[in-house]
């Protein structure tokens, strides 16, 4: 790649929509539907309801049913959005339409309301190289939660124009990847083949011999390139967006080459940590998940003053499963940082995995009082107030252990069941050509079983808010 080619792609990534820098002059007006797992949980109920209703030869009740099942919820699921129009992220639809008259309020939030972005990624799909991630926003704050999944252009549209608005200290790592590397598939595979990144079947069966040859033929013709610290900015966003998008082998091509080039940057180590654990995670390899505690201990080190990145380093050291170096990390992040928020908030949730309240206490009365913002503060403070009224408050204490413990057995309960109620089906099917007691007796036991989860669903769902505890005041 001769120098004017590899400065026009730098142009293009720091332009295109998936940039952070674009965003913020984006159309502010952004849309996605609520996810709709809740509604195609219901429809499943309602359609096997109305085949109960069939066998007991009551029709109509069973075509009433089964329109409601797959007419009515299938509106309810389109209509059901969350819009976001650059200050107020709000959800309309003919639910959010009923609880608006219900009680006299629109289900909504200001940006300066959202108190934490969680993000769970779950592999839909894996063939060779490429991981398929099924993106689950949770956006949370004065006890509303808006969630929606990804799904294309919409969701895109919906991060780039939500997140960079959100102060960091509410993002969680994978949201700061969406915010910072989500981009278009096909703006993606321009840059990649720009770059000259062999295709992930080539990657996996070349030696790194053959890597080394192969970039020099391909990305290299004209001879060395000058600054290389801008071809290792191109390669170091491409890896990270290759990671996002599920690109893994790619990814790794990527950051060995921005490796090469800048070896000793501690972000670019922690961000190919990042891509260590995605490849442990997909491919099931214990050694690539120790090279990722490697690679993020040595970024630690090599850090130095860097607060927001020891915060990371222990949040990626919580998610690995290494609370003492994750607790080291967020120490860290704290003597160079006093204000460092996500590290207090980080020592609470691992004091509380080890049963110290009054430790969970200290820090999220410390986080309170570096909060940026009233919605952090808002959010430690209530933490704070909850658990030192369990440490206090003995008969707070039982009533809430004996929550936690229903709610446990509830999902037991509900796992169970779902497992059983399966089973009951595949009875009830196939032994209607064989037996119609076997089939009856598959029948009713899956009607039992169903019943049993949809209670058990009922019971967590008013089991999951906690007792007695209102929200701190701003």
């Amino acid at each position: 790649m001769n120098e004017v080619t590899q400065k026009q792609l730098l142009e293009t990534l720091r332009d295109a929509p998936c940039s952070r820098g674009a965003a913020a002059k984006r159309d502010l007006m952004a849309s996605i539907r609520v996810s709709p797992a809740g509604y195609f949980v219901f429809a499943a109920l309602l359609t096997f309801v109305s085949v109960i209703l069939l066998r007991t030869n009551r029709d109509l009740a069973a075509l009433v049913v089964a329109a409601s099942a797959w007419i009515v919820i299938p509106i309810i699921v389109a209509t059901d959005r969350l819009y976001f129009d650059g200050f107020t992220l709000l959800r309309s639809g003919l639910l959010p339409l009923f609880e608006r008259l219900a009680r006299g309020r629109r289900p909504k939030l200001t940006v300066d309301e959202i108190e934490r972005v969680e993000v769970a990624a779950v592999r839909t799909l894996r063939r060779g190289g490429i991981v398929r991630y099924r993106y689950r926003i949770e956006i949370s704050g004065k006890g509303r939660n808006f969630i929606f999944a990804s799904g294309g252009r919409k969701f895109r549209e919906m991060v780039s124009a939500l997140f960079p608005r959100i102060a960091e200290e509410k993002l969680d790592a994978r949201a700061c990847e969406l915010r910072d590397y989500l981009c278009d598939p096909k703006e993606l595979h321009e840059q990649v083949s720009r770059l000259g990144i062999a295709a992930p079947s080539v990657l996996e069966n070349a030696d790194e011999k053959a890597r080394h040859r192969i970039e020099n033929r391909v990305a290299n013709p004209a001879g060395a390139i000058d600054d290389e610290v801008e071809r290792g900015q191109l390669l170091r966003a491409i890896a990270n967006r290759l990671r996002v998008a599920g690109r893994l082998r790619e990814s790794a091509e990527a950051f060995r080459r921005a490796l090469h080039l800048a070896p000793h940057d501690p972000q670019l180590i922690y961000e190919f940590a990042r891509l260590l654990r995605s490849q442990a995670s997909a491919f099931s390899d214990a050694r690539l998940l120790a090279r990722a505690g490697a690679a993020l201990k040595l970024a630690l080190r090599r850090g130095g003053a860097d607060a927001r990145l020891a915060e990371r380093v222990g949040e990626s050291f919580s998610e690995f499963g290494q609370p003492a170096r994750a607790a080291k990390a967020f120490r860290s992040a704290i003597e160079i940082d006093r204000d460092s928020f996500r590290a207090n908030v980080g020592l609470a949730e691992i004091a509380l995995g080890d049963g110290k309240l009054a430790h969970v206490i200290h820090h999220y009365r410390d986080a309170a009082r570096v909060a940026p913002d009233a919605a952090t503060k808002r959010m430690a403070g209530t933490e704070a107030d909850y658990y030192s009224r369990l440490n206090d408050d003995d008969n707070y204490l039982s009533s809430e252990l004996r929550r936690m413990n229903w709610l446990e057995s509830a999902g037991r309960v509900q796992q169970f069941s779902a497992r059983v109620s399966f089973a009951a089906l595949f009875v009830a099917l196939t032994g209607s050509f064989l037996d119609q007691i076997v089939a009856g007796a598959g029948w009713a036991l899956a009607s039992s079983s169903i019943i049993g989860w949809s209670g058990a669903l009922v019971v967590r769902k008013f089991l999951a808010r906690r007792r007695g505890l209102t929200l701190t005041s701003e």
